[in-house]
């Protein structure tokens, strides 16, 4: 019998179960136990060999430091000054570096408040780390990654001595590993004390000033720094952030925002309290007198040294000293015509006390943009504020920029265009003419030459804000949103503009349209004569069209003539084109003449200038004269100018070719005047003129008036004048007005009729008519007496005489400079 094989089976089933865990579990569990190992072996040595590598790499680091600091922690590698050099190679001033403006200052006499604000600002924990902050370090990385670049220091007070004993200050991690290495040596070498002493004495504090002593005494006149107040520490402690920008004279209102933070930074850690806090940081400095004697093209190398931080990327401290030559376009000749120009007090206006009237002075030479000569202020050496990139208010020095130049960019306008010059508001904006005085319709050149408010604003209302707006974008200047209102027309900016600004923008009308980038470098090399920058010259952005700028010149061109609000501006034999502008004292509640800004700007075929007058502070006591101000502008720019251009090659303002030129249009002929006892009023009457749109503009001009009005405007050649009055004098004229053109034509002849009682007779013609707009100053005593119209049945009145009308310029002085015109005196002609 065959038996079931239950051995076989059972023995099968039970191995297929048990062993079959027995087996899986120990082919399972063997090679685990292995790879595991294995891992923990690899692991144990690549830790191990990790650490050996930190050790060798720590101790090779630390080497490293010590080799070098050893080789150089007695010396500053400030020995070599950079030089600078005009356009012709000349040298014309080497570079402070710090062996010549140093002074050491021993540890026991910095004060221990002065200490602790430095190590509050630029090192919070320097008393933990041993020369390097890890987690500043790894604060900076994720900085660094984030932006793409090296944008985050995160050095130590330590490692910011370390990179004082090298020149190349580019943030490469090579050169932080370096700074690292030095900065561990030091910490082994140096006490904490030590390493702060060291870097109080030579850190950089911006205009040539090495050492927290030296700037103590350059900024606020203390030898002592126990006598520095809390608002002092702090501005000091804030400047080797970035020396250029955080100095309180180059700077002062971003000096006093750095100090504003370095003051919370103290409150924070417990230094100050906030009485002490809020006090300091309301504190305006006011700069000391320089003891640098040597002031010969001062603001010019401070405005290179500006453009080279802004075009290499380098700190002001390097160029300074890393032995770089430096080449300007700097005129010489020009730069020392205007710095003894400026240094001549009768140039301008008396103060009533010790806070002198300032200015500045820029000149460019439009046709690459090289800046020819500046100076940023009188006493210059005492401030080193440079006004030539500080904001003020232009006035009407903007209207060709925001006003002229946009309307005859549109196409639309030219310089013999008429505009308005009357008395209108335009919503809650009322413009006016200082004087009181608006003429009604007027040639656009005779609206640019005596400056008026009035016809500025109304053109501005005609071409549109956003043209305006868009123009001045172009030449250069972005103006703010609040900025988009009317009042822009005539400068009244949020912000302002400064110089610099100003002499591009004119530039580009001198320039045949053409706006050119402003710069005093060409190039600079290293100490081995490696180019290290050089100015790549742009062909120029064409911004407006050439007949644009010409006809803009034309129009200014007018301004520095007789009459004009800038004659004195005039150069003998040079053309001059160019334009004044004044702005209000806006001081609230104070009703005044006076001027807060005063510019001149203008230009030559050659070159391009701006000038500014004003205080740095203007309250009621320190605003400017009208009656001299803008006359003394226009006069500096002037001196300046014709000295300056002497032996400079003359030449002549672009011309584009196809031209338009004014046509004379025909104006109105056989003009006649009458009254009319029926209807009681004045009959006018003319021949009618031929053309299509064509409309007329009748003026007036009564008893008591200095100008003439716009009565009317009408589509036919007749009018009736009902708002008559008897005993008055009315004169009247008639033009015709092209509306396809946007041209007035001549006004026709001026009829007068005096309405009285008693008589009645027919008017004959009054004042003639020569071309212009009257100005009843030009021959006093010439016109012929009116007729009198006399109403039956009241006695008849002598003819009143009428008062002159004022010349003067609605936002500057009378003619600037142009003496008033003589009323001859009949006795002394009269033959004995």
């Amino acid at each position: 019998m065959n038996q079931p094989d239950v051995h076989s089976d059972t023995g099968n089933n039970g191995r297929g179960k048990n062993n079959g865990k027995t087996k899986g579990k120990g082919k399972g569990k063997g090679p685990r136990k292995g790879r595991k190992k294995s891992a923990l072996i690899w692991l144990f040595f690549v830790v191990l060999f990790g650490i050996v590598c930190a050790v060798v790499g720590y101790l090779l680091i630390i080497l490293n430091g010590e080799r070098i600091l050893s080789a150089n922690i007695n010396k500053l590698n400030l020995n070599q000054a950079s030089i600078v050099y005009d356009r012709n190679d000349k040298e014309i001033a080497k570079l402070v570096v710090a062996e010549g403006n140093r002074e050491l200052v021993h540890f026991a006499d910095i004060p221990k408040l002065m200490q602790d604000a430095f190590i509050a600002t630029e090192d919070k924990r320097f008393y933990e780390h041993s020369g390097v902050d890890l987690l500043g370090i790894g604060r900076a990385l994720v900085k660094d990654v984030i932006a793409r670049s090296a944008v985050e220091g995160a050095s130590t007070i330590t490692q910011q001595l370390a990179k004082n004993l090298f020149l190349n200050a580019d943030k490469t991690i090579f050169r932080k590993g370096t700074e690292a290495s030095i900065a561990l040596a030091l910490e082994q070498q140096k006490s904490k004390q030590e390493i702060l002493e060291l870097y109080l004495n030579r850190i950089y504090f911006g205009k040539g000033q090495y050492g927290v002593k030296t700037a103590a005494k350059y900024y606020f006149g203390k030898s002592d720094l126990n006598e520095l107040k809390i608002w002092q520490i702090a501005t000091l402690a804030g400047i080797p952030k970035s020396p250029g920008a955080y100095n309180p004279v180059s700077n002062p209102e971003r000096s006093m925002e750095r100090r504003a933070v370095v003051l919370k930074l103290m409150f924070d850690q417990g230094l100050i309290t906030e009485a002490e806090k809020e006090e300091a940081a309301k504190v305006v400095y006011k700069p000391i007198a320089s003891s640098n004697k040597d002031t010969k093209y001062m603001t010019y190398i401070d405005y290179v040294i500006d453009e080279a931080v802004e075009r290499t990327g380098k700190t002001e401290e390097e160029l300074r000293s890393a032995g770089y030559k430096i080449t300007t376009t700097i005129n010489t000749k020009a730069q020392t015509v205007m710095e003894k120009e400026f240094a001549n007090d009768a140039r301008f206006e008396k103060s009533v006390d010790d806070r002198i009237v300032q200015g500045a002075m820029v000149i460019m030479d439009q046709h690459d943009g090289s800046l020819i000569a500046m100076v940023g202020g009188r006493n210059y050496e005492m401030s080193g504020t440079n006004r030539v990139v500080g904001k003020r208010q232009p006035g009407s020095s903007f209207k060709p920029i925001m006003d002229y130049g946009p309307a005859i960019e549109t196409g639309d306008y030219f310089p013999w265009s008429t505009v308005q010059d009357v008395k209108k508001c335009y919503g809650d904006y009322c413009p006016s003419n200082s004087n009181g005085n608006y003429l009604g319709t007027i040639p656009m050149t005779q609206a640019v030459k005596e400056s008026r408010n009035a016809s500025a604003v109304w053109l501005l209302n005609e071409i549109g804000i956003s043209n305006g707006l868009k123009f001045a974008e172009n030449l250069g200047i972005k103006l703010e949103k609040e900025d988009r209102n009317l009042a822009v027309g005539l400068g009244g900016l949020t912000r302002g503009v400064t110089p610099v600004e100003m002499v591009r923008a004119y530039g580009a009308f001198a320039n045949g349209g053409k706006l050119q980038d402003p710069h005093s470098i060409l190039k600079i090399v290293d100490n081995k004569g490696k180019p290290v920058y050089e100015f790549d010259a742009p062909k120029g952005n064409q911004v407006m069209s050439e007949y644009t700028s010409y006809y803009v010149t034309e129009l200014l061109k007018g301004v520095v003539q007789k009459g004009g609000t800038g004659v004195k501006a005039s150069i003998s034999g040079r053309t001059v084109a160019g334009k004044t502008g004044t702005t209000q004292a806006g001081i609230p509640g104070l009703k005044t003449s006076k001027n807060r800004d005063v510019w001149f700007v203008g230009y030559t075929p050659e070159w391009t200038a701006a000038v500014w007058f004003g205080y740095d502070k203007t309250d009621k006591e320190h605003l400017l004269s009208k009656t001299q101000s803008s006359g003394q502008a226009a006069a500096l720019f002037s001196a300046v100018m014709s000295k300056g251009l002497e032996g400079v090659e003359r030449k002549s303002f672009p011309k584009p070719s196809g031209l338009q030129v004014e046509q004379k249009l025909p104006g109105v002929a056989g003009f006649m005047a009458a009254y009319s006892p029926e209807l009681v009023s004045v009959e006018l009457t003319w021949g009618a003129v031929e053309g299509e749109n064509v409309t007329y503009k009748v003026y007036r001009k009564e008893d008591g008036e200095a100008e003439f009005k716009l009565l009317a405007e009408i589509p036919d050649p007749a009018y009736d004048d009902f708002a008559i009055l008897p005993d008055q004098t009315f004169t009247y004229y008639v033009t015709a007005y092209y509306g396809d053109k946007k041209q007035e034509s001549e006004p026709s002849e001026k009829l007068s009729i005096t309405i009285t009682t008693g008589m009645e007779v027919t008017p004959t013609p009054g004042e003639e008519g020569d071309g212009d707009f009257p100005d009843d100053n030009e021959n006093p005593g010439s016109s012929e007496p009116p007729i009198e119209i006399v109403v039956p049945g009241e006695t008849p009145s002598p003819t009143p005489s009428e008062p002159p009308t004022s010349s003067e310029s609605p936002s500057q002085p009378p003619l600037e400079g142009v003496p008033p015109v003589q009323v001859p005196n009949e006795e002394a002609n009269t033959t004995p």
